[in-house]
């Protein structure tokens, strides 16, 4: 793809998206931004305290839901990356299945809709690990998921069913030869910036501001810590996308990213406090939910077709989320 094109990031403004708009305007893209700013924040698209890396006129505060707006602002776009969905940490997730399926499904078919009618050159959706089904991550270590292994679908959450019906209906319209597509199906995803509320909060920066935030010496973590995920630190994300904005094949199928081992939610807390330099103890809450059991990647298929694969290491990820929580929180105070 041609540096001169212009790129929207539809839910821009989130933790995913805004290191995405940094790094594409960067790399000398003409870069727009879609977000209704229920989880993004405009301060993290920031250069400074005055001013966005992208100019004013190129942020589009909309509700993704109306398509009338999905035409709007993919008009006259060449590439549409679609992060835009409603995620949070799984009390909420579980909590508003009704809702969140409902929502995320419009935004999903509004958005690649308006795509086509404006025939935008390339659509690049992002999928979620959470689409596997259920029966795959009942147990501790299970092989690496490769890609096809989403079917027979049976996705714990309304949430996985959500973003797997996203891949489908994106994998119909390439079908029927109606846009150029591209799929990238993302494992645990963190880094910063990150959301801090806690009833909306994920995992890691949950973690760490409880850890920060503690008083009496004590870390309680939800489930029973055995849970696992394949984390994947955001810079590692941004490069998957990048690689695939500039791919020049047809779509090879969906490609997942995230690395081929998982790290339980215990150890996560274990190294949070390690870095902390606290004394804490760690107590796990068995009432909470924690969600599917264990899953990875098996991410051959990200290293042969994108050339890509993880670099950022959990210790030296979970530290640079650490130390922007702990900031973060100070200028709270």
């Amino acid at each position: 793809m041609k540096k001169k094109y212009k790129i929207l990031v539809t839910g821009g403004a989130g933790m995913i998206g805004s290191n995405l708009v940094k790094k594409l305007v960067h790399n000398g893209y003409n870069v727009f931004v879609a977000d209704n700013l229920w989880r993004g924040k405009k301060e993290y698209l920031s250069l400074d305290k005055k001013s966005m890396i992208i100019p004013d006129n190129n942020f589009y505060q909309v509700d993704l839901t109306n398509y009338k707006k999905c035409l709007q602002v993919t008009k006259q776009m060449d590439i549409v990356i679609h992060l835009a969905d409603v995620v949070a940490g799984i009390n909420y997730v579980f909590s508003n299945e009704s809702s969140l399926y409902r929502t995320n499904t419009l935004i999903n078919t509004n958005t690649l809709k308006a795509c086509i009618k404006n025939k935008v050159k390339k659509y690049i959706y992002a999928g979620t690990a959470c689409s596997y089904p259920k029966s795959k991550q009942s147990k501790i270590n299970p092989p690496p998921f490769k890609e096809d292994e989403v079917y027979p679908a049976e996705p714990e959450s309304a949430y996985g069913w959500s973003k797997l019906m996203g891949e489908y209906e994106a994998e119909l319209a390439y079908n029927s030869g109606l846009i150029n597509i591209e799929i990238l199906r993302l494992h645990n995803v963190y880094g910063s910036p990150a959301e801090l509320d806690p009833s909306i909060s994920q995992v890691i920066p949950a973690l760490c501001r409880k850890v920060i935030e503690s008083q009496n010496k004590e870390l309680v973590v939800w489930g029973s810590g055995r849970q696992k995920r394949a984390f994947v630190h955001v810079d590692d994300v941004v490069s998957g996308f990048v690689k695939a904005i500039n791919k020049k094949t047809k779509f090879n199928g969906v490609i997942q990213l995230g690395p081929n081992y998982s790290t339980s939610i215990a150890e996560i807390a274990q190294r949070i406090v390690f870095i902390s330099k606290k004394n804490i103890s760690i107590k796990f809450d068995k009432s909470k939910p924690e969600g599917d059991f264990d899953r990875m990647a098996n991410n051959s298929k990200a290293k042969n077709i994108l050339k890509w694969s993880p670099t950022i290491s959990i210790d030296k990820g979970l530290k640079k989320v650490f130390d922007w929580c702990e900031l973060e929180l100070k200028k709270k105070q």
